[in-house]
């Protein structure tokens, strides 16, 4: 009864990225099983031992909380959760829902044991997390009606369904909703044998002709990171399809990733820049992000979250309390000679 008196808002508040589909090549390149999936064992082997007591218990999964910068795998490995489960995954992200509304809407749709996957999960406003945490531990929603005296609330049962989020920023999750997902899984950059692996796989699905030097060669210039990897593949594709006809071997893919400014080490040019700022125009730092993204044209958030995480682990920049810190392999990538002891004190 309930569900038919406030079925019009709830329809109405229902997130239309639940229903959007993959794009052609993103489903053509994501694996259909766990055993399809290279890379990040650890965290596969634990998810796989959380699927296996769920499934002989008979219960819902636990919640299960992905950590880790862009491209690593997120997002395919909630859909492998929800095949492995085998019930169906709605997925949404966190800047999406905007209203308590929005996320009553997802939530009353969702069927026993299906997977709710909430990408950027950091950005959920507060009023709507409020809403979300007795809808994850006690499975219940509770709506309120009217304002003022005539305010009431109205309490759903929800069916049993496991939350999936994702998030590039674990320290910005509130303490609230991280304690409601026990041991977060967090997501580690790739090793080149693994990349090579998966541009492998990616090629031999897109039929696409390659040599092993061709696949190590893009491996090598991917920054750790799959997504990277296949969106190489696909230039070094195209790059071969109209400049020589024939397969990806290492000189093809050299050239074509050469003609794209990106280097041996994986970094492109605004990679370049950012470390060309940071030595050239504030003599190596401290320097704040704000001032970077200023000197070099862009936005503050893409250079912290694409940029800056392979620029320190390639031991290229150093987060400081005072600003971010150019590091002497810095000056010698760019040719230059790096700063003395004394100078470095200073920093």
């Amino acid at each position: 009864m309930l569900r038919f008196l406030f079925g019009t808002l709830l329809c109405a508040a229902v997130n239309p990225a639940l229903n959007e589909p993959d794009s052609p090549f993103d489903l053509a390149l994501r694996p259909g099983d766990f055993s399809e999936f290279h890379g990040q064992t650890k965290v596969k082997e634990q998810l796989l031992v959380m699927v296996e007591a769920a499934k002989m218990r008979g219960e819902s999964l636990d919640h299960v909380l992905l950590c880790g910068p862009p491209g690593l795998g997120k997002t395919t490995l909630a859909n492998l959760i929800a095949s492995a489960v085998g019930t169906k995954l709605h997925t949404t992200s966190g800047p999406q829902i905007e209203r308590a509304g929005d996320l009553a809407g997802i939530l009353t749709n969702l069927q026993e044991r299906d997977i709710l996957f909430v990408d950027e999960i950091h950005r959920l406003h507060p009023s709507i997390e409020e809403y979300l945490y007795p809808a994850i531990e006690d499975f219940r929603l509770d709506i309120i009606i009217d304002q003022g005296p005539k305010a009431r609330t109205i309490r759903l049962d929800l069916p049993p369904f496991t939350l999936v989020g994702a998030t590039t920023r674990a320290g910005m999750l509130t303490a609230p909703m991280r304690s409601r997902f026990g041991i977060p899984n967090r997501l580690d950059y790739y090793s080149c044998e693994e990349l090579q692996h998966i541009i492998t796989r990616s090629a031999r699905l897109l039929n696409v002709a390659i040599h092993t030097e061709g696949a190590h060669e893009i491996a090598r210039r991917s920054r750790g990171t799959p997504r990277v990897a296949n969106h190489l593949l696909r230039w070094v594709r195209d790059y071969a399809q109209v400049k020589t006809q024939s397969a990806i071997t290492g000189e093809v893919a050299h050239a074509a990733l050469t003609m794209r400014d990106i280097d041996e080490t994986g970094l492109d040019e605004m990679d370049k820049r950012f470390l060309e700022a940071v030595i050239g125009k504030f003599d190596g730092g401290p320097v704040g992000m704000n001032s970077i993204a200023v000197a070099v044209g862009e936005d503050a958030s893409t250079l912290e979250d694409v940029h800056e995480p392979y620029l320190v682990m390639q031991g290229l920049i150093k987060r400081t309390p005072r600003g971010r810190v150019a590091m002497p392999a810095a000056y010698r990538k760019l040719g230059l000679m790096p700063p003395t002891t004394a100078q470095q004190d200073l920093f």
